[in-house]
């Protein structure tokens, strides 16, 4: 799975979480009292819906084995695990009217590679090179199972950030921390250097987060795990209404659980 930095304000901002691994410190006793009661070890019902549209049946050369096979009125795609990103339109921002766009690859590619060659954005999302390893990024999502969408950010008619809104609960991350049901995570570059370090960051934060709560009525939380080293882009998170759950190890990072809780999001 990809980043979630936000180094929109005074620097890049994903970092990119990388493969799982070993479990991770999920911070103080207090930060683990504060989410205990969300421990459940029961598969969430969206689990179920990676598999929506399949018959299952028992695979012959591995007995018990149960693996899926589609119908003819079941054809193959990715299951909708978050709400139709790409009907969610503009939303109005402090800084101008925003949109999230999913990514077309032949259209957007030139761009995202671009930014991704950037040395400040290069040193967390470590996609740097050819486009074709950007290009291999970006179709990995488009092609998966749906728990993750990779979007471009527009700004006033201007594609300037990147973004991926993903399945927080349904993600390697969940492993290392007390994910909830439905919890719903950010990555975000901002390309440009100019657009970095004037508050843009923050604000796009806060309202993606906030647009995501507006069309995720099941989703209680929007959840960030940017490098712990990455100062300003956790700066940014803070700044956008994100409160500093924890820390966590994660395989390529050591990184800080920033939550928004719609609970508290008229007062932060």
């Amino acid at each position: 799975m990809p980043p979630t930095d936000a180094s929109a304000d005074t620097g890049p901002v994903p970092v990119r979480p990388g493969p799982t691994g070993h479990p991770g410190r999920s911070g103080t006793a207090e930060d683990i009292r504060d989410c205990e009661d969300t421990l459940d070890l029961r598969l969430p019902g969206e689990l179920l819906a990676l598999i929506a549209g399949t018959t299952p049946e028992t695979d012959e050369r591995a007995p018990g084995l149960i693996h899926e096979r589609r119908g003819p009125l079941n054809p193959p795609g990715p299951p909708d695990l978050l709400d139709q990103v790409g009907t969610w339109g503009p939303t109005e921002t402090p800084v101008g009217s925003f949109h999230l766009l999913p990514v077309q690859v032949e259209r957007d590619l030139p761009v995202i590679s671009g930014w991704m060659n950037d040395p400040a954005v290069a040193a967390f999302w470590q996609l740097a090179g050819s486009r074709a390893q950007t290009e291999d990024h970006l179709r990995a999502q488009l092609a998966g199972d749906g728990r993750s969408v990779p979007c471009l950010g527009v700004l006033d008619g201007t594609p300037m950030s990147y973004w991926e809104i993903y399945r927080a609960d349904l993600d390697p991350l969940a492993r290392h921390y007390p994910a909830r049901p439905h919890d719903t995570g950010v990555h975000l570059l901002v390309g440009d250097v100019a657009d970095r370090g004037r508050g843009l960051g923050s604000a796009l934060l806060r309202a993606v987060a906030d647009h995501v709560l507006d069309h995720r009525p099941a989703c209680a939380r929007v959840v960030a795990e940017p490098d712990l080293h990455n100062t300003p882009s956790v700066a940014a998170f803070l700044n956008a209404g994100f409160r500093y759950a924890s820390e966590v190890d994660l395989p390529a990072k050591r990184a800080a659980l920033m939550i928004r809780d719609r609970s508290l999001r008229h007062l932060m």
